[in-house]
């Protein structure tokens, strides 16, 4: 059996939790599953374009909550001109998410071409804020779910070729395509990897609702080369697990059910499986604490825990909350070979 592994508490640089009530369900399962930093996604229903909107959603995050530092984020539409940016860049907040129109969850409002942006990219440059993508072009003609990634990143070049000094993140890559196109790319450039992407590919989605995520999982050769990435000790990328809730009456209706993947309650755990298979283990802490805060330097609160990551049996919960309202994690029911506390 291996020992027992002390690691600082990790970061989480791609997590969604909504508002309302499956706020305060799943604001609570941050701590829980080891993390301590975590980069808040501005895709609420309106989405968040105003900087004191951002501002107030974060009180209301700190109020279930307030051991955890939650980094800020605007949502980019036409209202995030370079005004915006410097009045947010002056509040605090840290990044702009981009959604293609018409992608994922609450993308409606998303944007359908880059080019109207190059001011508030600029702007961003300047105050030295982060550009997070969703790099997906949307389905049309030739383009579809398996290739809307690979279609998307002649844009991530554009872009970084535009603004060579602006950080970009490609959020949640999928692809094999996508790694050697970050590989490319200068230091300014990174990419997140979430907890499910190392483990699913199309043939576990597809028929399963519960793993459905945009962008999808993809290939095995996708799969293997994203476990290579996070387990390279490359700073490029890091993790961000696009940890997504989503009631099961939506998860479960026969037809349009939502794209998203639970995993914030076992969020190290899932990863830390993956690493130890491989052999990586060694490279865990850099790719879940260290990576991503080198990347943001951002200004964390200060905390008297850590978390112990012991090499012992866990089943993961079959859900969390109670009633339609309710949402199952991923591998819900299922083993997991290492468990997480908080010490």
């Amino acid at each position: 059996m291996e020992p027992i592994k002390f690691l600082k508490p990790a970061a989480d640089f791609h997590v969604h939790v909504r508002d309302g009530e499956m706020m305060k369900l799943v604001v609570p399962t941050i701590r829980q599953g080891g993390v301590s930093v975590a980069y808040i996604m501005p895709n609420l229903v309106p989405p968040l374009t105003a900087v004191k909107d951002v501002l107030a959603y974060k009180s209301r995050l700190e109020e279930v909550d307030s051991e955890v530092t939650y980094v800020m984020t605007l949502y980019l539409s036409t209202a995030i001109t370079p005004e915006v940016i410097h009045e947010a860049a002056k509040a605090g907040i840290t990044g702009v998410k981009c959604y293609p129109a018409g992608v994922t969850t609450n993308s409606d409002y998303g944007v359908n071409s880059y080019v109207p942006y190059y001011p508030t990219f600029a702007a961003m440059e300047e105050e030295n804020m982060v550009l997070n993508l969703h790099g997906e072009c949307p389905s049309a003609g030739h383009i579809h779910v398996l290739n809307a990634e690979q279609e998307f990143l002649p844009t991530l070049k554009d872009l970084h070729t535009r603004f060579p000094k602006l950080r970009i993140v490609l959020e949640h890559c999928t692809s094999a395509a996508a790694v050697a196109a970050v590989k490319e790319c200068g230091p300014t450039v990174a990419a997140t990897i979430t907890a499910h992407h190392l483990s699913l590919i199309i043939d576990n989605w597809a028929g399963n609702a519960h793993n459905y995520c945009k962008p999808v999982a993809k290939l095995p050769s996708d799969r293997d080369a994203l476990v290579e990435a996070a387990t390279s000790g490359s700073p490029k990328f890091f993790f961000g697990s696009d940890s997504a809730p989503h009631p099961v009456v939506n998860k479960e209706k026969a037809k349009g059910y939502s794209a998203g993947v639970f995993t914030q309650p076992n969020v190290v755990a899932y990863v830390a499986d993956v690493f130890a298979k491989t052999g990586k283990l060694d490279k865990l802490e850099d790719f879940v604490c260290n990576f991503g805060r080198n990347f943001y330097n951002i200004a964390e609160k200060p905390t008297d825990w850590t978390i112990a990551l012991k090499n012992e049996n866990v089943i993961v919960d079959p859900l969390l909350g109670t009633g339609p309202g309710a949402v199952v994690p991923f591998m819900a029911g299922e083993p997991l070979d290492w468990k997480v506390e908080i010490v």
